[in-house]
């Protein structure tokens, strides 16, 4: 469990809506990259509240769904047309924007962390592998396992795919 000693410090200071933020998506070939903003309760904090990467999918999905029922929570995106053209960590730092932006109560102070974005993105992900199943989304996320650099050569390439990425620019090219 965090010690929270960062809110905790922008407590003292006088801050009351202090917003968690953290990004999710900027390794993947395809797919947006999404941020959410997520300001706690300090008397609802659901047990076990720690880095995403660090917690099974199963946890993490509890944990989205208690945050989600106590917490004000803003998520936005930015497209892989905004990720083409401005890069990667520009779109992840305007996808962070959006979210504080998006937040039901204006945050008063902001630390980039949180839990809530790789639910959501894992999820459009699933929904776009209904739609390109031969890609293995469902499982890789878009990012750049083997199977989907099979898949991107033989199946070609999606409007999802950043094209500003090396593996999906090459094959545009037919660079090796």
């Amino acid at each position: 469990m965090p010690d929270f000693s960062f809110e905790t410090e922008a407590a003292v200071q006088g801050y009351t809506a202090i917003a968690g933020v953290d990004e999710v998506g900027r390794g993947p070939l395809c797919g947006p990259v999404t941020a959410a903003a997520v300001i706690l309760d300090p008397d609802h904090i659901p047990d076990g509240l720690r880095d995403s990467k660090k917690l099974t999918d199963r946890k993490r999905r509890l944990l989205f769904t208690q945050i989600m029922d106590t917490a004000m929570v803003g998520v936005a995106h930015a497209s892989v047309a905004e990720i083409d053209e401005i890069n990667i960590l520009q779109a992840s730092h305007l996808a962070m924007v959006r979210a504080i932006e998006n937040l039901p109560k204006p945050a008063d102070f902001a630390l980039i962390d949180g839990n809530r974005a790789p639910i959501t993105r894992d999820d459009l992900m699933l929904e776009l592998h209904a739609q390109y199943p031969g890609y293995g989304w469902a499982k890789n996320a878009g990012y750049p396992t083997k199977e989907h650099l099979v898949a991107l050569k033989s199946l070609g390439i999606t409007p999802h795919h950043r094209r500003s990425f090396k593996p999906v620019h090459n094959i545009l090219y037919q660079e090796e």
